[in-house]
């Protein structure tokens, strides 16, 4: 099963998310990743195919990615096989969007074959890399803000799902939206979490 984490706050998100996914081992998984704002940076990417030892360690245990927002995600394969291409964080073309899903969109082949059809490429075989860029084309197409392109997105998609999703016009947020699978917001003091 796959496993989303977040966090936004004052803290290094890194370290915070690996310990989060290290809590979601047990429900097995093929491959694991984060994706970590710092500022206006551009979103750092990493994953990496095989046990979240793997991730941790190509991180430094978080260190070596700085940033006090990011998402985390452990895969299980139900679309395309296990490897670091197809392991979640996903990005949009132009590298502005970014999501982590769990769950399984049954209308991806119909949603992917429209935005190809628009010249968008994909990289991976997953039904999360169509929702990131669907909703990258929403936001584009339409002139709107994430939430509202999210929103638009989502009124596209049947299945199932819980996705957490970063833009780059705003680093220090993370919006969230579920649909028959869990997802659970937590609060702190000036700071949120989400599994």
């Amino acid at each position: 099963m796959c496993g989303i984490v977040g966090y936004v706050g004052s803290q290094q998100a890194a370290p915070i998310l690996l310990d989060g996914l290290s809590k979601l081992e047990y429900r097995g998984y093929d491959s694991a990743g984060l994706a970590v704002r710092n500022g206006t940076e551009e979103t750092e990417v990493i994953k990496a195919k095989g046990r979240l030892k793997v991730l941790f360690e190509k991180t430094n245990g978080g260190a070596a990615v700085p940033g006090t927002c990011g998402i985390g995600h452990t895969r299980w394969a139900t679309h395309g096989e296990p490897s670091e291409n197809n392991a979640h964080p996903h990005m949009s073309d132009d590298g502005n969007v970014v999501a982590v899903h769990n769950g399984i969109i049954e209308n991806y082949a119909v949603l992917k074959e429209k935005l190809q059809a628009k010249g968008y490429i994909f990289k991976s075989s997953t039904d999360t890399e169509v929702l990131v860029q669907l909703i990258e084309y929403m936001k584009v197409t339409n002139q709107v803000s994430l939430l509202t392109a999210v929103q638009l997105a989502l009124g596209e998609v049947i299945g199932a799902y819980a996705i957490a999703i970063l833009d780059k016009e705003h680093p220090d947020e993370i919006i969230a939206a579920r649909k028959s699978s869990p997802l659970v917001v937590g609060i702190g003091e000036n700071e949120f979490f989400l599994a």
